[in-house]
């Protein structure tokens, strides 16, 4: 019964947004004129995308459905908060939500959310995918975590061990056709595990673990989608490998989310092209044997995104202090590192490029690639927001469990913290956020692999991004003043959360100018 009001409420949901999506594309000036209502209603949109998938969960068996009806009737009380005092704006009132009051009354009761606590519910993988995930657990907890907490305190660079040890596994070539020394069938498996795996590489560190795989993944679609068979050969098998690791270059400092603007140029040269400009935000940078470039190849601006190329560029690995390489021919490339508050091992940085050059057969795609880059690097990082909202999964079931354990351990007026109604129904939402997420993040990887999902996926990304936020926060909080103590890694998982919503795409700017405006396109 409670899933079957479960599945009666989402329908509510659902029809608040049809309500709103309507409002916004029918609104003079649409997402652009009305940002904070296509913002809203992105938001809405994707945690009721995710309520739609947990449905399929809950069906699963009677853990299943608790989990499912709590996450559903938080999505409501949400819907309902977002609604209050802009009814006008969304063109739908709370009478659209009311017969899911009870429904919602019933599974937001503090006891009933009590009762939930230490239930985290089954995965539902199957045989294959538990033991790769096993796997990549055993990886983490046994080669990544070791060196977690010393990175990170002292800014540190990932140890090469364990990059060696990921190129082992195979964790490289994740998305790599098996036909170019990779692991990936073209099937399903090759999303959804990439899925797994990411998720229990980021469980033992988002900076020197889940991150390490994004960017040959961000690369090696790009080579599948648009590069010549001559550059697939030549690169794949040493992405799959390990031999050559990437980093993207992408982001200039004028020009984040929009890309179509950037001015970074690569001007045709005796064989090849010299690249000009700077970049910023290029994780990985130093450390990395190529980069993934995009440039301007026709100097005509007009021509926005028309007139971007993408490049292959090698490089001299390097250490995270920051980097001067020179070419014979007087190119430079320049590296400054970027201190930031947390993910901390990858180390991003401000490349400088001046007459670098690079060979002509490094154009992504050969002269029929020319003016196609900005929709070759989509291809990567629509896969990438996937990816991104696995590593948030990893970092919320990290910050979890260790709350979990803190709770069950600390006492305070003489009876352990995980005793009292409060912190049980913190633990349980935290739970049942996570195992929703998860749930909508392989759902999401199935859409994908049969070629669907890009919308989905900018969904997952934002909704689970902003989850990790807040369970990284309530899982600080239940460590009490030992949460803001370095020397717990709740601190960690709670600044690493922080970056989640910001890179791969800027929070605001996919809800609106990637949510919204493929929502009301459709409308």
């Amino acid at each position: 019964m409670a899933l079957d009001q479960a599945a009666e409420a989402v329908v509510c949901a659902e029809g608040v947004i049809r309500r709103g999506i309507e409002s916004l594309a029918s609104a003079e000036g649409g997402v652009d004129r009305h940002q904070v209502l296509a913002y809203d209603v992105a938001h809405a949109a994707a945690a009721t995308a995710t309520a739609r998938a947990a449905l399929a969960y809950g069906q699963q068996g009677e853990l299943e459905a608790r989990i499912t009806a709590a996450f559903v009737a938080d999505v409501l009380a949400d819907l309902g908060a977002k609604l209050a005092g802009r009814e006008r704006q969304w063109g739908a009132g709370p009478e659209l939500l009311a017969p899911a009051d009870g429904f919602v009354a019933a599974h937001r009761d503090p006891d009933t959310l009590a009762a939930l606590c230490g239930e985290e519910g089954p995965r539902h993988l199957g045989e294959e995918f538990e033991l790769a995930r096993a796997t990549f657990h055993r990886f983490a907890d046994n080669e990544i975590r070791p060196h977690a907490e010393h990175v990170h305190r002292t800014n540190g660079d990932i140890p090469e061990e364990i990059i060696r040890g990921l190129a082992e596994l195979g964790g490289f070539g994740l998305s790599v056709p098996e036909e170019y020394g990779g692991f990936a069938s073209g099937g399903e498996s090759d999303y959804l595990g990439m899925v797994v795996a990411t998720e229990e590489l980021s469980w033992g560190s988002l900076g020197i673990g889940g991150s390490l795989i994004t960017r040959p993944e961000i690369l090696t679609r790009a080579l599948v989608h648009g590069g010549t068979e001559e550059q697939k050969r030549r690169w794949l098998p040493s992405l799959a490998s390990g031999e050559l690791l990437a980093a993207v270059a992408v982001t200039e400092p004028d020009f984040g989310s929009d890309v179509a603007g950037i001015v970074t140029g690569a001007t045709p040269a005796d064989g090849g092209w010299r690249v000009n400009g700077v970049k910023t935000w290029c994780t990985f940078a130093a450390r990395a044997d190529v980069l993934m470039l995009l440039a301007r190849t026709d100097p005509d601006r007009a021509k926005g995104h028309r007139g971007l190329s993408l490049f292959v560029v090698d490089k001299e690995p390097a250490d995270g202090a920051g980097f001067v390489l020179e070419q014979a021919g007087g190119g430079r490339m320049e590296g400054r590192p970027i201190d930031t508050l947390g993910y901390r091992g990858m180390h991003s940085y401000e490349l400088a490029f001046s007459d670098w050059f690079v060979p002509a057969d490094n154009l992504v795609g050969g002269e029929e690639g020319a003016g196609r880059g900005f929709y070759l690097q989509m291809q990567g990082f629509e896969n990438g927001r996937l990816q991104t909202a696995a590593r948030a999964l990893g970092v919320m079931q990290a910050a979890y469990e260790a709350a979990y354990a803190y709770a069950a351990e600390r006492k305070v007026f003489g009876a352990p913290i995980l005793d009292y109604q409060l912190t049980r129904a913190k633990l349980a939402r935290m739970a049942v956020l996570i195992q929703a997420t998860r749930q909508f993040a392989y759902d999401v990887a199935r859409r994908m692999a049969s070629g669907q999902g890009a919308l989905e996926a900018s969904m997952a990304k934002a909704y689970v991004c902003r989850a990790a936020e807040w369970v990284t926060r309530e899982a600080m909080q239940i460590h009490g003043g030992m949460g803001y103590a370095e020397e717990f890694a709740v601190s960690r998982y709670f600044v690493d959360a922080r970056v989640l919503s910001i890179f791969e795409g800027a929070d605001e700017t996919l809800a609106i100018k990637v949510i919204a405006r493929r929502l009301t396109t459709s409308a």
